[in-house]
């Protein structure tokens, strides 16, 4: 068996047949998305070329602008939450009571598409007879807001739901982490006299920093490409005001039917996801792995 995979032409009958997926599925599309981006075309007739006309008018496109810093904004602000799941990942995996059925509450949203829960959160959000506005009027709030429709607090509202989303993704995730620790490694902490916070700082956090930097990096990237929801909830407005970049990219190939001007800033989207994942793992590079 050994000699068999030692045969580098059996090592590349193996690989070749999810190298071919991997160019069909993923290079050929992001070459095809370059390629369109330099045409003028409306999804259906012939195809102009027209140069890179279409990429330096992003440059100069205040709406592809603003979606680009909502996107960035959204990206933000899922890093952050990433420190509230793994507090609660730290907190279930300390084996206390009831832990089985809260991480289960937590992985409820993960069952349900992109679709019901923006229309859940429509109906929680409804400016008159929505559950949290209902909330505001009972504790004596007369005029609550509408949170969709206000440019100032649209986009936090979205923001909402989507942490929501996700929440029970991650917390999975770290949970799956902590619980792989050693138990010898915490007992042996807690000998030689070590506090739960500093078991928590000093110990697991290190061991699960590996993990911790995979997160990062699909939340972050992750969001600036996100879409459906957003889409579903406000479509992008009022105003503009919620829209990111996958939204106004999707507004401008499929209702505006300028698929050359909607390819380019797909690829733009492209290009910021992977200097995205460059500077995170810049930035959270290491020189010493703890290992256990």
């Amino acid at each position: 068996m050994n000699k068999v995979m030692s045969n580098k032409w059996v090592i590349a009958m193996y690989v070749l047949p999810a190298l071919l997926l991997i160019l069909v599925l993923i290079y050929v599309p992001i070459i095809l998305t370059g390629y369109y981006g330099l045409m003028k075309w409306d999804g259906i007739g012939e195809m102009d070329f027209i140069g890179l006309s279409n990429y330096t008018k992003l440059l100069t496109d205040d709406d592809f602008w603003q979606s680009s810093l909502n996107s960035l904004l959204l990206a933000i602000f899922s890093l952050l939450s990433l420190i509230g799941y793994l507090a609660i990942s730290l907190v279930l995996a300390a084996k206390i009571k009831g832990a089985d059925l809260l991480r289960k509450i937590y992985l409820i949203p993960m069952l349900l598409s992109s679709v019901a829960i923006a229309q859940l959160w429509l109906k929680i959000y409804h400016p008159s007879n929505g559950l949290l506005n209902s909330l505001l009027v009972f504790f004596g709030v007369d005029n609550p807001p509408a949170w969709l429709a206000e440019p100032n607090l649209v986009l936090g509202a979205i923001f909402v739901p989507i942490i929501w989303q996700y929440a029970g993704f991650y917390i999975l995730i770290y949970y799956a982490a902590l619980k792989n620790i050693p138990d010898s490694v915490i007992e042996a902490a807690k000998i030689d006299g070590a506090s739960p916070l500093q078991i928590a700082y000093k110990i697991k956090l290190p061991l699960i920093m590996g993990v911790i930097k995979v997160t990062i990096v699909l939340s972050f990237v992750g969001s600036l490409k996100y879409f459906d929801l957003i889409y579903v909830m406000t479509g992008g407005g009022p105003n503009g005001a919620s829209e990111v970049i996958a939204s106004y990219m999707y507004k401008q190939a499929f209702n505006s039917y300028n698929f050359g001007y909607g390819s380019a800033v797909g690829f733009a989207l492209l290009l910021f996801c992977l200097l995205a994942t460059v500077v995170i793992q810049r930035l959270t590079r290491t020189d010493d792995e703890v290992e256990y």
